[in-house]
């Protein structure tokens, strides 16, 4: 169970002699939700989902930013707690899965996106659609933002479903339909119909003729396609839709590949994850309404999935500097919630040492001796990775190993920064996230089913 916190009653009679600021929840509790037991501070929330990071990700990726002795964003945050990714008929957690169990607060089998097969999913709160769609409804602003596609599940669960994650063309027009604030992420492909050349050179791949981005532009968006039009957008602007590649923002296999075709491992004109965030809270500031705001690199999770150890840790990195801008946030915006947590382990990535000074420069073997694949810095037998140096100024060599390409039910740590962010309990079921976002955006603690 998440600690229950009681208000204290002067801090009651302060807010009561006061209108509320922005990201304040002034509504009384909602009928259908009558099994509540406590008040609690009500304010903003921000999940960043670094999608299949576990624990041993996260250290290596320490390594090379900070060095061993450093700290990450990451590391800095309030409280911690280990999540338990497990669904109704799966030790682990599929990316749709596991987006759904965060949108709606109940376990759901494997391949889930938002809905069963026959109906609709019944939140923890009740209703029949998501945390997202609920705090929309309460008046407040919404926003996703993801390093991959549009329909990728870890932002776009939140505000559509499909019986299959496959149908793009269907959870696509969900997504521009649904009247969130904010939507910032790749996938220009699926936004136009079959014949149709985007901005990117490539052509649409819907099978339905229709044009979202056409739609998008009917709906009040404004539309931005790289970095420097979306830095230069104004905050005033009310509703904004980031497309910032044909698909992912990112190349998502191994390193042999890319340096085959001649590609990089991210677009270098897309915004990276924390230039997203911080425009996205930009925004949302401006509009002073309370706010949920869900972001996901995606990349850590693809890049780990091709094996790919160089990309995943800067992909990390780069969801570690996103985390950054939402800690500073709070620094100005105490009444903000920031919660992290991937639903899987990908890959299973492992460090290893590599101690021998005349293994410095050499090669690492291709694998382990019981044949799991090692990772260097540029692949499979390359050099390995240097760290940051230490507190002595020794800079430690390591390599990378792999148990799979899968998504993996590892160690994988939740933690929690901000307001409410004691809540967080030690033991984390996924469906816990749910009820901490409720918490912070509602004011009520929902039972644990």
């Amino acid at each position: 169970m998440i600690l229950l916190m009681l208000i204290s009653c002067d801090m009651q009679t302060e807010q009561s002699q006061k209108p509320p600021s922005p990201g304040e929840n002034p509504s009384q509790p909602n009928q259908e939700t009558s099994d509540i037991t406590q008040q609690f501070k009500t304010g903003n929330v921000i999940f960043i989902h670094p999608d299949g990071s576990g624990a041993s990700m996260w250290g290596a990726m320490r390594l090379l930013k900070v060095g061993p002795d450093g700290e990450t964003n990451w590391d800095k945050m309030d409280h911690m707690g280990l999540y338990r990714s497990h669904q109704v008929n799966s030790t682990n957690s599929s990316s749709h899965a596991g987006a759904t169990v965060h949108a709606f607060g109940v376990k759901v089998p494997y391949n889930t996106y938002g809905i069963h097969p026959d109906r609709p999913i019944k939140s923890l709160s009740g209703k029949d659609y998501s945390i997202m769609v609920e705090a929309q409804k309460a008046g407040m602003a919404v926003a996703i933002v993801n390093s991959g596609h549009i329909c990728e599940p870890g932002t776009g669960v939140f505000v559509a479903n499909s019986a299959q994650r496959k149908n793009t063309d269907t959870i696509s027009e969900q997504i521009i339909n649904s009247g969130v604030d904010i939507i910032l992420s790749g996938g220009e492909e699926l936004l136009l119909p079959e014949g149709v050349t985007g901005y990117f050179g490539v052509s649409g791949k819907r099978k339905d003729g229709k044009n979202l981005i056409e739609q998008a532009k009917k709906n009040g968006y404004t539309i931005v396609y790289n970095r420097k039009e979306l830095k230069a957008l104004h905050v005033t602007t009310k509703k904004v839709f980031g497309i910032f590649a044909a698909s992912h923002t990112f190349n998502d296999i191994p390193e042999e590949a890319l340096a085959k075709q001649g590609l990089p491992m991210f677009n270098s004109e897309a915004p990276t994850i924390a230039e997203m965030t911080k425009k996205a809270l930009d925004i949302l500031t401006f509009q002073r309404k309370q706010f949920l705001l869900v972001v996901e690199e995606e990349a850590s999770d693809n890049f780990s999935n091709a094996n790919n150890a160089i990309g995943a840790l800067t992909a990390l990195d780069r969801a570690d500097d996103a985390i950054g801008e939402a800690m500073n946030f709070i620094k100005s915006n105490p009444n903000t919630l920031l919660i992290t947590a991937a639903d899987s382990d990908a890959g299973g990535m492992q460090v290893f040492n590599v101690r021998d000074p005349e293994a410095f420069n050499k090669p690492l073997s291709r694998t382990q001796e019981n044949g799991a694949p090692n990772d260097g810095l540029e692949g499979t037998g390359s050099l390995p990775f240097v760290a940051k140096p230490d507190k002595s100024g020794q800079e430690l060599r390591f390599g990378i190993c792999w148990a799979s390409d899968s998504d993996l039910a590892g160690a994988i740590i939740a933690k929690t920064h901000g307001l409410n962010a004691e809540l967080l309990p030690n033991n984390v079921d996924n469906t816990d996230i749910y009820r901490l976002m409720y918490i912070t955006l509602f004011g009520i603690e929902l039972p644990n089913k």
